[in-house]
């Protein structure tokens, strides 16, 4: 049992973002980022040049989060770092900082799977108003890389009831972006212009699964691709005259086939917690459909802050602290993995 306050470093590098985080317990101290802008050149994020920024800038990240904390490193309890899944030349430079920091100041280190800490963000008290859900819950996971319906039991105990076969939500929202010749990341421009536009202007089709908790979006994808190409071919301003509609309609489309998922989800299981996670969970259609199923299915939603939707460190410190207080510490012999599911032990 916790008898002591419990410092912990939450440290994220599964992509292109280098963050840092300090909680006292489960009260945040300090969460930043370093954002790295070089791959908006390429249309996507480049693994190497990831990697190298990494390196970078993650000893100025944790000193800067130890500073905003006001505490020094010999206070820490632990670090917690993200072990997968992620690039794996950015999933390494986190590890390797952890495992080496952890070492020179004597204190465990937790290892924290990616995505589950996504889900536990919604566990981050920014002020005692903060309100958490209960278990079980319902949490749709939802980023360029992943794209799942989770069945939450408890912290550390999850079940994927759907997820996507192909491609995730974010990578649709970036793809339909690239399309429309806008830049990367697309997703968020996506919204900004969404915002003024008609979203029944243009349909496009909702795949079908087998399993009707799946979601599949390569097919809309090429659908929405063919669309713009043979408008284009006869009218060569078609994108730029119909932007704001597009986007709406886009974002009409995908966020329809997420919620409809989980619709289904909630019926099958009986639960009216609902969560939302992942960097596409700031998107704000996604947020206000998902408003207007609460009042039509009595849900009781968490939407968690703009801060705790892309990747942190927050979320990789509060998994970590619920590792922590159940004594449950990781091995400086643990590899990363660039795949490892969200209801796999790390090992």
């Amino acid at each position: 049992m916790k008898t002591k306050t419990v410092y912990i470093l939450g440290i994220e590098s599964s992509c292109d973002d280098t963050a840092a985080a300090v909680l006292m317990d489960d009260k945040i101290l300090a969460n930043l980022t370093a954002n790295q802008t070089i791959h908006s050149q390429y249309g996507g994020v480049v693994p190497e040049l990831a990697s190298r920024a990494h390196q970078q800038n993650i000893i100025p990240v944790v000193k800067a989060a130890l500073k905003k904390a006001g505490i020094e490193a010999s206070q820490l309890s632990a670090i917690a770092y993200t072990n997968g899944p992620g690039l794996m030349g950015s999933l390494l430079v986190g590890v390797s900082f952890a495992k080496g920091f952890a070492l020179a100041l004597g204190i465990p280190i937790i290892q924290i799977n990616h995505v589950q800490a996504h889900i536990l963000a919604h566990f981050i008290k920014k002020d005692e108003t903060t309100k958490v859900p209960s278990f079980p819950f319902l949490c749709l996971t939802v980023s360029g890389g992943h794209t799942q319906i989770v069945l939450v039991k408890d912290y550390f105990d999850m079940q994927v009831m759907g997820e996507t076969i192909d491609d995730a939500a974010g990578e649709a929202f970036d793809k339909s972006a690239k399309i429309l010749g806008l830049e990367y990341p697309g997703g968020p421009l996506v919204d900004k212009y969404a915002k003024n536009g008609n979203d029944l202007k243009f349909t496009f089709p909702h795949p079908k699964t087998k399993n009707k908790l799946d979601f599949s979006f390569s097919g809309l994808k090429t659908s929405i691709l063919y669309f713009v190409n043979d408008q284009v071919k006869k009218d060569a301003n078609f994108i730029e005259n119909n932007m704001e509609d597009l986007c709406a309609s886009i974002q009409k489309t995908i966020v329809s086939i997420l919620i409809k998922k989980l619709i289904i989800a909630s019926e099958q299981t009986g639960i009216k917690q609902i969560c939302i996670a992942g960097g596409v969970s700031a998107n704000s259609g996604l947020r206000k459909n998902l408003e207007n199923e609460a009042k039509i299915n009595e849900w009781e939603i968490f939407i968690p802050p703009f801060e705790f939707c892309t990747d942190n460190g927050a979320m990789i410190a509060i998994a970590g602290y619920y590792k922590y207080i159940d004594n449950n510490f990781g091995s400086f012999e643990v590899s990363p993995k660039a795949r490892l599911p969200i209801e796999q032990p790390i090992l």
